[in-house]
């Protein structure tokens, strides 16, 4: 079942086009949404929950269409906003419960659902204070209980880790990834943080000045390669121990490459056809025979093997292949 789809979904502004012609198919789960400032990722945020009108195209969110059921979206789907406007003088149990009642929740049950939400987002010691008194972590964890209070189906979390330190980062994320895990509420998370996404995603969307780059999920974006990665330590024999990894392994025939610090990039050779075993299998004979080479020549060349593992690709990679095939 879809949560969110989108059609040749377009956003045109007088003088730039913040969507164009975006199509995808967004399941249950979280997901993640990534873009550079300016892709266009709050644009389409505001015109799933039908704030905004497209300029051409569909978008249905839960089976409804965007364009002429916004009320009835924003009844089951919370949205945490990037920029927030807390009233200074207001607690947090007011605005959640206000935010509850806005929702449609009846005064005691908002009361309630308003505890509880606190409680979990970690800010029921501090349920009374005037938010104008909250750190910038705080006041994100007001935005995503009153994205929470009204137990929705989905959530749209845009940027909620904006202006947090490196801790409260990790926590931020913790708690997004629990929101699916313990309640099995959706989630579409946008970010401009790739490494953030690749933590607690379950499918990326990537997306470049309006244009849908890549969407895939996670174990596809970070699928391993055939390439492998090795970390030596240097040695009184040889000072340079990469260089002299690198120098070996080419008199054996292997390409490799330098990578950052003491790691060396080496690629395995594509597996010979044969009528044995499947491709799969071949392939995995070939890197076999890849790694005793490696270790027969850290050894002779007495260095340090810190790590061979194979190597992964991370979704900056991806997003940056991405990119580069739209401009050719």
């Amino acid at each position: 079942m879809s949560v969110i789809q989108t059609e040749s979904l377009t956003k045109r502004y007088p003088r730039v086009t913040a969507l164009d012609r975006l199509t995808v198919d967004i399941g249950p789960g979280v997901t993640g949404l990534v873009g550079a400032n300016g892709a266009g990722k709050s644009t389409l945020i505001k015109i799933l929950l039908g704030l905004a009108p497209a300029s051409d195209g569909t978008a249905t969110v839960l089976g409804r269409n965007a364009a002429h059921e916004g009320g009835a979206i924003r009844e089951q789907v919370g949205y945490m906003p990037e920029h927030d406007c807390l009233p200074p003088d207001v607690s947090a149990t007011e605005f959640v419960v206000h935010m509850a009642r806005m929702s449609g929740l009846p005064r005691t049950s908002a009361r309630e659902r308003t505890a509880d939400t606190l409680r979990h987002v970690g800010l029921y010691e501090e349920r009374y204070r005037p938010m104008g008194g909250y750190s910038t972590g705080m006041k994100q964890r007001v935005k995503l209980a009153q994205a929470l209070v009204h137990d929705p189906k989905l959530v749209l979390l845009d940027e909620p880790t904006n202006g947090l330190d490196p801790a409260g980062r990790d926590e931020m994320l913790g708690l997004i990834r629990r929101i699916h895990a313990e309640f099995g509420i959706s989630v579409l998370v946008t970010s401009h943080l790739l490494g953030e996404l690749e933590r607690i995603s379950d499918h990326v969307v990537v997306i470049d000045g309006g244009k849908l780059l890549r969407a895939q999920s996670i174990a596809g974006f970070t699928e391993a390669t055939a390439s492998l990665a090795v970390e030596v330590t240097d040695s009184d024999t040889h000072p340079d121990g990469t260089r002299a990894l690198l120098d070996a392994l080419a008199a054996r025939g292997l390409t490799a490459t330098a990578g950052t610090g003491h790691i060396v990039h080496i690629d395995a050779p594509e597996p010979a056809p044969a009528a044995g075993p499947g491709p799969e299998a071949a392939q995995e004979a070939v890197q076999d025979v890849v790694h005793d080479a490696v270790r027969d020549v850290v050894a002779d060349l007495g260095l340090g093997l810190i790590r061979m593992e194979q190597r992964r690709h991370r979704i900056a990679e991806v997003f940056q292949d991405g990119r580069e095939e739209v401009r050719s």
